[in-house]
């Protein structure tokens, strides 16, 4: 027989999967996958829709593979962050030219030689939210220079990819290998079997759709970097996050910091909870998110000791398109957290 904390777990999950099946019904979105995991280890998966349906046609499965844009920020760049800092290896508040020295090397007052790694974990520089790097060319370590040598536009701090490609390149530094040639985590990977993946865009400047290689522009430019690159299903996502409820997939101080607000709106790597967020209104202050591009979002409640993810391949065929991405994630993430 089944007990009332699965029974009420199975309610919630039924409920909050509604409103991903009236997005597809309603052409918002090809498809979805929710999966949905607790402390006890009680966990549900299950999709709707399509994952490809241009220019063919295949069904969202729940074992579908994501490109999961910057999920990769939470997921592998932060904990390899986190753990070196642990490890004395790197101080939080030191800036990124202790690994880094050639960052703006030509100009010794230049004001990103004093960003720290701390800030760029919280989103705390002066770095601009969008930077089209792609499009000076397909070199990745021409590319790299370039990104160390700019003298990039400062600005108020906002949420920007610059952050973790410079975070991405002190982990290259410091092991000698490239991003995509580390290990990516137990279940995830830097690509997937195009014929098991979400299919993302149809590329502009690629000219094919997208499925089971990156789909951020930086990051194929870059060859793999560490604001978005890595790949993985529902399982792989809700594994990662028990490890963090249950203490088994971080270290109690990597989790404390993950935990830790920097902001009104981040944390170390995370977002917390705050008006206007994703995950709704009633998520508990104990809960840490992020979201990716593509359509891809977790959230981890360490005060309810539960997860949730919503993937989804709402920029299929097009990002332009208004897909509701922000209402669903909403919707979705209240009626997991209703009474």
């Amino acid at each position: 027989m089944a007990s009332r904390g699965s029974m009420q777990f199975q309610e919630r999950f039924d409920r909050a999967f509604v409103p991903i099946e009236q997005s597809v019904s309603a052409a918002r979105i090809p498809g979805g996958v929710l999966g949905m995991v607790d402390l006890d280890g009680i966990r549900q998966v299950r999709a709707v829709g399509s994952a490809q349906k241009v220019p063919d046609v295949r069904p969202m499965l729940a074992d579908t593979w994501f490109d999961l844009a910057s999920l990769t920020k939470v997921i592998f760049t932060t904990p390899r962050i986190l753990t070196l800092a642990e490890a004395g290896t790197i101080d939080l508040d030191a800036p990124l030219i202790e690994l880094l020295p050639d960052l703006r090397q030509y100009s010794a007052e230049a004001w990103e030689r004093k960003v720290t790694f701390r800030q760029c974990l919280g989103h705390q520089t002066p770095f601009p939210a969008v930077e089209p790097i792609y499009t000076y060319g397909r070199d990745p370590e021409l590319l790299r220079a370039f990104i160390l040598q700019r003298e990039w536009r400062a600005g108020p701090p906002v949420y920007s990819d610059i952050n973790f490609i410079l975070l991405g390149f002190a982990l290259e530094r410091l092991s000698g290998k490239t991003i995509r040639s580390m290990d990516p985590g137990p279940g995830f990977a830097f690509s997937a079997p195009p014929e098991l993946s979400a299919a993302t865009e149809d590329c502009t400047w690629r000219h094919r759709v997208l499925s089971g290689e990156v789909h951020d522009d930086n990051c194929s430019a870059l060859q793999g970097a560490g604001h978005a690159g890595l790949f993985g299903t529902a399982d792989a996502i809700l594994d990662f996050a028990r490890g963090l409820l249950d203490g088994s997939g971080a270290s109690a101080q990597s989790i404390a910091l993950m935990r830790t607000p920097l902001s009104a709106t981040r944390t170390h790597g995370w977002e917390r909870p705050h008006d206007g967020w994703h995950g709704g209104t009633l998520c508990s202050p104990g809960t840490i998110g992020h979201t990716g591009f593509t359509g891809v979002a977790l959230w981890v409640d360490f005060d309810q000791g539960k997860a949730w993810t919503l993937l989804t391949n709402r920029i299929h065929p097009t990002r332009h398109f208004d897909s509701g991405i922000l209402a669903l994630r909403q919707s979705v993430s209240d009626l997991v957290n209703a009474a």
